[in-house]
């Protein structure tokens, strides 16, 4: 099966804020390429129909193009933009939503599986298997048929789940489902940095809310986010700076220490070694920008 009726289809249904009217799948549809963005990915089954993007986490960095999907298995702060994006070629996506709850259901049907080498990496990449397009072709096809979709959406997103816990990256996906896993683990501690991002924490805290020991947090932490926890929150406090200095561009002080800085002049190096630019420069500079879309 070929791209081309994906990619069709994504082109007539793409909107400016990437929704659609099936629950959970988003469709992205980007004309030019623009400098790498701070976004968090949420978790995500990304497909791309035509272009290619790049994300950088931590010191990974994953490319994908057409023919190939990225799963974001834990909600991760990561920096990308579509490297090949065009008026005339647009870069086309489809995007969607992974939920533990639909993965842990499908596992309790299936058999069992083997167990795992370890807990995998929260980004992962690899090409499109014809099944997996084929329900993912089937999937936004139902934006041309409303009534269907209440009905068969659920089922389809089942089917395109099962075809990414049986696939190559199968294990990251599995994980996602089952409470007691490496995986599972760090993303309660990546949720908890999140939700707090502006306070302070002891390490010896964020393993006993993993329930690991410290040694063993650290070490899966990093294979799942690649950064270490305090990296990790930093990451998150810059992403929200930026954010907000696009509504207070003249307020870098009070931001800096809305976001968890006691120092604005540590912040204010910070944020240039992160994104190249002090922050009233950077702000004057994104103006205008056109987001890069997972």
């Amino acid at each position: 099966m070929s791209f081309i009726e994906l990619r069709e289809l994504l082109e007539r249904h793409a909107r400016p804020d990437q929704r659609t009217a099936v629950d959970n799948v988003l469709i992205s549809r980007v004309t030019r390429s623009a400098p790498p963005v701070p976004s968090m990915t949420g978790t995500v089954l990304a497909v791309i129909a035509q272009g290619a993007k790049r994300l950088a986490l931590g010191d990974r960095v994953y490319e994908y193009r057409d023919g190939q999907y990225l799963i974001a298995s834990v909600d991760l702060p990561v920096t990308g933009h579509f490297t090949e994006a065009g008026a005339d070629r647009p870069a086309l996506g489809f995007g969607m939503i992974l939920r533990p709850a639909v993965v842990a259901e499908l596992l309790l049907r299936a058999p069992a599986f083997p167990a795992g080498g370890g807990t995998p990496s929260g980004l992962a990449v690899s090409d499109v298997p014809a099944d997996l397009l084929d329900a993912v072709t089937r999937m936004v096809r139902l934006l041309d048929h409303p009534r269907d979709a209440s009905v068969l959406a659920p089922l389809i997103e089942r089917e395109i789940l099962w075809r990414l816990i049986t696939g190559e990256q199968g294990a990251a996906v599995r994980q996602m489902g089952l409470a007691d896993s490496g995986l599972s683990h760090v993303a309660r501690a990546v949720g908890w940095i999140r939700d707090h991002y502006d306070e302070a924490f002891r390490v010896e805290e964020l393993a006993r809310l993993a329930g690991m020991s410290v040694s063993a947090f650290y070490r899966n932490f990093q294979a799942v986010t690649a950064m270490s926890p305090i990296q990790f929150q930093k990451q998150i406090r810059l992403q929200q700076a930026r954010l907000l200095l696009a509504t207070r561009p003249g307020d870098v002080t009070g931001i800096s220490r809305q976001v968890g800085y006691e120092s604005p002049s540590q912040f204010s190096r910070e944020y240039r070694r992160q994104f190249g630019a002090a922050p009233s420069q950077d702000v004057a500079a994104r103006r205008g920008a056109e987001p890069a879309l997972l």
